[in-house]
């Protein structure tokens, strides 16, 4: 049974060519909860934005169901479907104002005058875009623009409400201050969104859940904590942030958590299940989760090969006395010193960072 305000039962999108078949969303079965904001996040080519229009008209699978409010939806053109698209490209009609394109939908539904009227008016305070109603879009700001695309979309108060990487086009600056004004009238109206981008800053800062693509698959769906301090798979770890990936054994098990020798050095860390002592693991180690310290005073020493200097941060890469090399991470170098290429140093792992999985995943 159809489960969620949005349910994707193992959607599956095939495209076919003269010569090849290419499977650009695998059976993925994902529901998003009444209220809830789950962002797709993969890398390009992931099968993100496919899934996307699959759900919102624009594409129709090769097989699997996408269910709205437990009513099947699979086939229904996008007019027909209670959601809205916030896209890319804002998509807005340039020789109309902001008050007409954002109106635009409600004339299409035949919507009285005045009700009309009152909708406009009370999105565009909504997303603080009030006065400019009778200003073209190309008269406006891209931050300005992308706002007038998504008070278009929420002024049909659709059920779902789909996002189409809408801030890949701003600077870095505007993505952050948009991305947050889109968080909060989300929150504020309690509707239900599906999100796209491949900015995993974005989708951490933003998601209720996140749903980690590769290839057309799931790899992981989880809280933005979730993912990053448990990744499922050395794919999800190596695209949420950066890690080190480093060999270790199991030891031995307690209440306290698993015993690992890593990088030659015995050590207690938490305890993800399924492994025995003997097992390989590998280790994730996020490069702020290890100290650098004097020479001989931590689990390990290293020699720096390539020291990175940011301002307010210092990025280091080491190569480990066992012959592994390691990414380390040290904020505020100013008040700890910048290190330079070939200065040795120890390194000290914050145990309870550290992420166990198998060799193979």
């Amino acid at each position: 049974m159809p489960t969620g305000e949005l349910f994707l039962d193992g959607l599956t999108k095939v495209f076919r060519g003269r010569r090849e078949e290419v499977v650009a969303v695998d059976r993925l079965s994902l529901t998003v909860e009444k209220g809830e904001l789950v962002t797709l996040l993969g890398p390009s080519g992931c099968g993100k934005t496919t899934t996307l229009r699959l759900v919102g008209g624009f594409e129709d699978p090769t097989s699997g169901d996408v269910y709205l409010g437990g009513q099947r939806i699979t086939h229904l053109p996008p007019q027909r479907r209670d959601t809205a698209t916030v896209f890319q490209s804002y998509g807005l009609f340039p020789h109309m104002s902001v008050y007409e394109n954002v109106a635009f939908g409600l004339k299409v539904r035949r919507l009285p005058r005045g009700e009309i009227k009152k909708r406009v008016k009370e999105a565009l305070e909504l997303v603080g875009l009030s006065g400019l109603e009778h200003r073209p879009p190309g008269q406006l700001s891209g931050g300005q623009q992308q706002r007038v695309a998504l008070c278009r979309a929420l002024v049909t108060e659709p059920r779902v409400l789909l996002f189409d990487e809408p801030l890949s086009n701003l600077d870095a600056k505007l993505r952050v201050e948009t991305r947050e004004q889109i968080r909060r009238i989300q929150k504020d109206l309690g509707i239900t969104s599906l999100y796209v981008t491949h900015d995993q800053a974005e989708a951490m800062s933003i998601s209720d859940r996140v749903a980690v693509m590769n290839a057309g698959r799931l790899q992981q769906l989880g809280t933005p904590y979730e993912i990053y301090a448990h990744p499922a798979n050395q794919f999800v770890a190596d695209f949420i942030g950066r890690a080190n990936f480093l060999p270790a054994q199991v030891v031995g098990a307690d209440e306290a958590g698993l015993s690992i020798r890593l990088a030659g050095k015995e050590m207690v860390v938490p305890d993800p299940g399924g492994f025995q002592p003997g097992d390989p693991v590998v280790a994730v180690v996020r490069p702020e989760a290890v100290d650098l310290v004097p020479p001989g005073s931590g689990d390990v020493d290293g020699v720096i090969v390539f020291p990175h200097y940011t301002g307010s941060r210092a990025t280091y890469r080491l190569r480990l006395t066992t012959g592994d090399l390691l990414e380390v991470e040290v904020l505020s170098p100013q008040e700890k010193g910048f290190l330079g290429e070939g200065d040795r140093v120890g390194v000290s792992f914050h145990r309870k960072s550290i992420h166990l999985l198998p060799p193979d995943a």
